[in-house]
């Protein structure tokens, strides 16, 4: 594909799942301008490794290059206290009223339970239950096969569980 035609594609998935990849990077590590930043990288680093796509489901694709990134800045900032920044509404973060306001009551205790939980079990959680990627493009983008997203799906839930009902959330469905 020519230059013009890649930047084209590039530009409408950029319009399809610009969103969906923020949410994504935020939740994972809860700083909206890093987000924003990995959003920025993921389409850049689409466009120029493009012809690496092989087609099939480009949403995908994405949200791995999505994950690696995220990944990578985490490992970049792994000290102590770049690792509590995971926990958005703590005494050590200042979160704007109008990031505050944007999640209610019950969705900042599932955020932060969400956040105290392992990296591997937090990824499953939010492709799976929150993106609502299918079992099989959970596997594709996490690199394992379906079988291991069942399981790590079964026991982050069991872990998340566990973490709300020590926060004194109680919700039936999880």
């Amino acid at each position: 594909m020519d230059h013009l035609g890649r930047k084209q594609r590039i530009n409408e998935w950029y319009e399809i799942y610009s969103n969906d990849v923020f949410n994504y990077a935020f939740f994972m590590i809860g700083d909206r301008e890093q987000a924003l930043d990995i959003v920025q990288d993921t389409f850049i680093r689409a466009y120029h490794h493009f012809e690496s796509f092989q087609g099939g489901r480009e949403k995908s694709w994405l949200f791995r290059i999505a994950r690696n990134l995220t990944i990578d800045y985490i490992r970049k900032n792994r000290t102590i206290a770049n690792y509590l920044s995971f926990l958005p509404f703590g005494m050590h973060d200042e979160k704007s009223a109008e990031d505050i306001a944007i999640l209610n009551e019950s969705e900042k205790q599932l955020y932060l339970a969400i956040s105290k939980i392992k990296p591997s079990f937090r990824d499953v959680i939010i492709l799976r239950k929150i993106k609502e990627f299918s079992i099989g493009e959970t596997a594709e983008i996490l690199g394992c096969s379906e079988a291991k997203v069942k399981v790590d799906l079964f026991r982050a839930l069991k872990v998340l569980r566990k973490e709300l009902e020590k926060e004194g959330f109680r919700y039936e469905a999880i």
